[in-house]
């Protein structure tokens, strides 16, 4: 299993604007096979900072993801939205251990 955990900025103005292209995007991906959890939260006390968390069944699952058109929309519209600051971190975990 490998899970994805990070958080990227988008300037509070623009957050209206973010919402639904992020809502597409997960509604999307959530669809994929190998999706097994994929979630955008904003952070409460911190406008404008937004927590990934996902689950996939393996590596080539993550990987195909990105080369859906859904993913390459979104790197387009996330630059027009300036998005930054992103540190985003992949995990392997064996799938006999909780997390």
């Amino acid at each position: 299993m490998i899970l994805v955990i990070g958080t990227f900025r988008i300037p509070p103005e623009n957050l209206a604007l973010a919402l639904p292209l992020a809502e597409r995007v997960v509604h999307a991906t959530r669809a994929e096979d190998g999706c097994i959890a994929y979630s955008y939260a904003q952070d409460l006390l911190d406008p404008g900072l937004i927590h990934v968390s996902e689950k996939w069944r393996d590596r080539a699952a993550l990987d195909a993801h990105f080369k859906t058109a859904h993913m390459q929309a979104w790197i387009t519209e996330r630059a027009s939205l300036a998005l930054h600051d992103r540190a985003i971190r992949v995990f392997e975990s064996d799938e006999g251990v909780a997390v």
